[in-house]
């Protein structure tokens, strides 16, 4: 008798995609790119580097090398500016609560991916009462390396239990997308911060998550069942634009 296949498991990212706040954090970036005298636009920043920690955007802005206790600094100071900004203003990506007590009820496992710290964490899915939905919340504090890399998506399959080709990632940034990719996983893009254009192979292309079923989803990962390779001209264009 065959094996019964292990269940499929979700991954979302957080920022810009259980919540749609890139312009809450773009304007809490230029707040204090205003006040350190930098002119960069954190808005076409975000464009190419969202899902980075703070401090390794932060690094790509200075001239010169900047140590990284003022590097910390400066994302503590950017932190408040986000929170006072996005205060009132939390709310879940529209269909999200909906789409996770179905993906549940249809045997997915579900987990949170994310660069943020554990209080940032808590900031978003606390107040909306949505940690009760994840299986495993893995953050900036349980990793080595953030986005691109893949360690963020590697430790949340091996703390699921699933291995990475029954993960798919839900991710809005480029970097989130690359780092799914070299975790061996797939990934749904969300169009909160970036066009359906920018990115490199999603399952698909959504604008927030009324736009899906558990079936469907189960759907796009029979019909493609290859993980794509991470994109070296796209990774390479990302850093030539550092």
């Amino acid at each position: 008798m065959p094996a019964t296949p292990q269940p499929y498991a979700l991954i979302f990212d957080m920022d810009g995609t259980i919540i749609d706040n890139t312009a809450f954090q773009a304007k809490a970036f230029q707040l204090l790119f205003r006040d350190l005298g930098l002119t960069t636009n954190a808005r076409k920043l975000l464009n190419r580097l969202n899902g980075m920690p703070a401090t390794n955007i932060l690094k790509t802005v200075f001239a010169h090398p900047v140590p990284d206790k003022q590097l910390k600094e400066y994302a503590a100071q950017r932190e408040f500016l986000y929170r006072v900004l996005y205060w009132d203003k939390r709310r879940e990506t529209a269909g999200l609560t909906a789409f996770l007590q179905a993906a549940r009820a249809a045997g997915f496992k579900i987990a949170l991916g994310t660069g943020s710290a554990a209080d940032t964490i808590g900031y978003i899915i606390d107040h909306l009462d949505l940690r009760r939905y994840f299986d495993v919340v893995v953050g900036k504090d349980d990793v080595d390396r953030g986005k691109p890399h893949a360690d963020t998506y590697v430790a949340t399959s091996r703390q699921l239990g699933i291995p990475p080709e029954r993960c798919l990632v839900f991710e809005d940034a480029i970097m989130g997308e690359q780092a799914a990719y070299k975790a061996g996983m797939r990934c749904i893009t969300l169009t909160t911060t970036l066009k359906a254009a920018d990115f490199q192979a999603p399952l698909a292309v959504i604008k927030d998550f009324t736009e899906l079923t558990p079936d469907k989803v189960v759907e796009l990962l029979e019909q493609h069942p290859a993980t794509p390779k991470p994109s070296k001209e796209l990774a390479k264009r990302q850093y030539m634009q550092l």
